[in-house]
């Protein structure tokens, strides 16, 4: 199965395929792998030794950045996770970044902004729209529209702990209007927007 998979000059970790969202844009729900990353749909979920083992079949040199994003939500295993990305880093001397729907706080029942301290450098969310209301129905997400604002809690508190965060969404899924009032939101939270390609 595939744990690590190169894209963009990135190394990926595919830790999970858990995820409190259904979200309508899914990569998931048309394909199940990423540029011949092999199938990211996990047969079980591999340890943090499986995973740690994995890195030294990769020249390390080779990357830019190691980033957490497979077919599910990565802080589904967030110790797990924080442990991987601190090994990375100490070993490797690698940039570490999450991608994330930020609802971890959601998941755990907590504030967990402070544990990516020191392991992290760049927490990019899901921000998908402006619209709390229009946030639920595109990720139909376990938790209900009360998880947008989460969300926004999330990437105010997890700056304080990384380098950087941006919040993105996708450039097929919303109107030019909308993106001005998400770039507004970033704008107020002091934290970057980025608008992403659909791999689709």
């Amino acid at each position: 199965m595939t744990i690590l998979y190169e894209l963009y000059d990135n190394l990926y970790v595919n830790l999970t395929n858990r995820c409190p969202c259904a979200c309508t844009f899914c990569l998931r729900e048309t394909k199940d792998e990423m540029d011949h990353s092999g199938s990211l749909w996990l047969e079980r979920e591999p340890s943090v030794e499986e995973v740690k083992e994995e890195f030294a079949k990769f020249e390390m040199e080779r990357y830019k950045e190691v980033v957490f994003c497979g077919f599910g939500e990565p802080t589904e295993r967030l110790e797990d996770l924080l442990d991987i990305a601190a090994y990375v880093k100490g070993k490797y001397g690698m940039t570490i970044r999450v991608n994330t729907n930020g609802l971890a706080d959601l998941l755990y029942g907590k504030d967990t902004a402070p544990m990516f301290k020191g392991c992290v450098d760049i927490v990019s969310i899901s921000l998908n729209t402006p619209d709390k209301e229009r946030y639920y129905k595109l990720t139909r997400n376990k938790f209900g529209e009360e998880a947008f604002d989460a969300m926004l809690k999330f990437a105010g508190n997890v700056k304080k702990y990384v380098s950087k965060v941006v919040l993105t969404t996708v450039e097929t899924t919303i109107t030019e209007e909308e993106e001005r009032r998400c770039l507004e939101i970033c704008d107020k939270l002091g934290v970057s927007y980025r608008i992403r390609h659909w791999d689709g």
